[in-house]
């Protein structure tokens, strides 16, 4: 499966416009803000609450590298917001896991025929 190409959402009136206006899916692992977008966006906001810095990075590549392989799946163009939420343990598998059944639930994905 071809990964779409994405950017990042830099700006804080961008993170403030999907925490208002987009809309909210939940799992154990994440939560995630989207709406829809002329180009492919991705947020991730790690508080202090996770650890050190060096933990806090981590979790964004494990979030990101999970979106990554995702993101070629979906049908249109959305902006998206990360926010995981704090455990013990952080790892990619459960990151991938989240983030395909919260992306099947929504209908983010093309139909496959």
């Amino acid at each position: 499966m071809k990964n779409k190409k994405f950017f990042s959402l830099k700006k804080n009136n961008e993170f403030r416009k999907l925490f208002n206006r987009g809309k909210r899916v939940f799992s154990p692992n994440l939560v995630i803000f989207y709406a829809k977008s002329k180009v492919m966006t991705v947020g991730i906001c790690v508080s202090k609450k996770h650890g050190n810095s060096v933990k806090r990075n981590r979790i964004k590549r494990l979030i990101r590298e999970a979106f990554s392989k995702e993101c070629g799946k979906l049908r249109d163009s959305y902006s998206f917001v990360f926010l995981p939420k704090e455990k013990d343990e952080y790892s990619f598998i459960e990151y991938k896991k989240s983030i395909e059944s919260m992306f099947l639930r929504e209908g983010l994905f093309k139909s496959e025929q």
